[in-house]
């Protein structure tokens, strides 16, 4: 364990409490888990989506600005309507079900189902009880959804839900009641249930299940967009006081951005996966492959409440910033999060942090931009000790291949999900700021000739099931039509001639041990 030669004292919790500048400590740090699917895809179809009528529209247009008041959709009466914090997720209220009953909803753009709690629970006094609703109607078909941390099973069913701060209306959507569930609904969360945004390849038990944004935007018809802000950045982790958000359902709200939007395409739709090209710390390039950023995928997910990065890219920015902040030794718990990082209350650690920057490829391939976030972004206040000290944790951590653009890089930018463009907007957003200075910035546009032209396998195990089965059996069908027509071009000679002994006639094994 070292200590801070610049600003003061680094003191590392521990379980005996002191007050004297210079103290050591030890503190095990519980952070809320990581939110993200498994990605794998179950082949029973469950056909829950309305069939497409002649001169039907699955998607309305591709763009929406701030709609005028008074209609189905009025952004600005969209703003805030989010709370929560970084280390918990961010929810927005919801009333499901005849009469209304108000739960509130996580929202996350890493999974793809609408589930909430249908039975009470220890830690969940709060939930959708189906049979006082006269609307409700049970699909009879159980579903499971297991995360990174955590899984719930529930029942499939539809009822009608109404959004308060979202779009006037009413409409039925397709919504799971959880009746069981492990390392899910955890202590001290204030939502009850999840809306997965993501897109349909990624639903359980299929993806025949009409996602919640698929069914607005057919119902409401409202462009395929929503676009998200997030206002934590700066602010205790888990704080007794909520931070506020925005979720804009069918567009973009111009007064949460400022400058200019810039996008990236969508490489792959299921997660929002994107191409990363590379990462530095301190202006100065890790010099990593690109694919080692996209080594399975890496993906936009406001579910997930840290930067995850590959194994190799964590290692390699700890190193980075290790090098270039001000302090000399650190406590490897503090980079592993299991332990938090103390410094006088009078104290800035953000100045002894430098800037992390990651670059992504704009629509333009030859060319790319970077999102650049400041210490206060991932070195996250948690909590105080006494009236002496401030505690913070690592908001950056190591995954076995994927690479998660989390709640951390999120809450310094409003993100826009263009899905109907495929393509996700970056700007700054005005909410992330300490003291009237941004934590975020945006820059471009950069050359990408050091980089690759492509950093993403074109085919690899992470594509869902249903591609991998797909492209199986057409290789498997070409291959049987080549060796046909191979023995169709052989010589006469090289045929084999038929005898009575040759044929097979309906006694033989061949029909005896035919499947069924």
């Amino acid at each position: 364990m070292g200590q801070a030669r610049a600003a003061g004292c680094l003191l590392v919790l521990a379980a005996v409490a002191c007050g004297l500048c210079g103290a050591r400590f030890v503190f095990p740090l519980r952070v809320s888990p990581a939110v993200a699917p498994d990605g794998s895809l179950a082949p029973t179809p469950v056909l829950l989506k309305p069939a497409v009528r002649t001169g039907d529209s699955q998607e309305a247009g591709s763009l929406a600005l701030a709609a005028e008041p008074g209609g189905a959709v009025n952004f600005v009466a969209m703003v805030d309507n989010l709370q929560g914090d970084s280390g918990r997720g961010y929810y927005l209220e919801m009333l499901l079900g005849s009469p209304a009953q108000k739960l509130n909803i996580l929202v996350d753009t890493g999974s793809s189902n609408f589930a909430v709690a249908g039975a009470p629970s220890v830690d969940m006094t709060s939930y959708f009880d189906t049979k006082k609703s006269s609307t409700y109607q049970s699909l009879g078909i159980e579903v499971t959804v297991k995360y990174t941390q955590g899984s719930w099973t529930g029942t499939l069913g539809t009822d009608v839900i109404t959004i308060p701060k979202g779009i006037n209306g009413t409409y039925t959507i397709n919504i799971a009641t959880i009746f069981q569930s492990e390392n899910f609904f955890l202590k001290g969360v204030k939502w009850q249930g999840i809306l997965g945004l993501a897109y349909s390849v990624l639903a359980k038990p299929s993806s025949s299940v009409e996602t919640f944004f698929d069914s607005l935007v057919r119902q409401a018809k409202i462009p395929n967009i929503f676009s998200l802000q997030m206002c934590g950045a700066g602010l205790p982790v888990s704080g007794s006081a909520a931070s506020e958000g925005s979720l804009i359902l069918g567009g973009i709200e111009p007064s949460l951005y400022e400058g200019e939007i810039w996008y990236t395409p969508i490489k792959a739709e299921w997660y929002y996966q994107v191409e990363i090209l590379k990462l530095e710390v301190a202006g100065q390039n890790l010099n990593l492959d690109c694919r080692e950023y996209n080594k399975e995928k890496a993906i936009v997910d406001s579910g997930t409440t840290l930067l995850r990065l590959p194994e190799k890219v964590f290692n390699a920015v700890v190193d980075a910033i290790g090098r270039t902040s001000l302090i000399q030794d650190f406590s490897p718990g503090f980079w592993a999060g299991a332990q938090l990082a103390c410094w006088d209350i009078t104290e800035e650690p953000w100045t002894m942090f430098p800037k992390l920057s990651i670059y992504l490829r704009n629509e333009n391939s030859s060319s790319s931009f970077r999102i650049t976030i400041l210490p206060q972004l991932y070195i996250q206040p948690v909590l105080e000790i006494g009236q002496n000290l401030n505690c913070y944790r690592f908001g950056i951590s190591s995954s076995a291949s994927t690479l998660v653009l989390g709640a951390t890089v999120m809450e310094g930018f409003y993100v826009i999900f263009d899905r109907a463009q495929k393509r996700v907007g970056f700007a700054v957003s005005p909410c992330a700021g300490v003291g009237g200075l941004p934590l975020s910035e945006i820059e471009g546009p950069f050359s990408t000739a050091d980089v690759a032209s492509n950093c993403v396998s074109t085919v690899s195990l992470h594509e869902p099931l249903l591609w991998i089965v797909s492209y199986a059996l057409m290789s498997f069908c070409g291959l049987v039509l080549l060796l046909l027509i191979i023995l169709l071009l052989l010589p006469s000679r090289f045929r084999h001639r038929y005898t009575e002994n040759d044929i097979v006639n309906d006694e033989s094994s061949l029909v005896q041990h035919r499947w069924k």
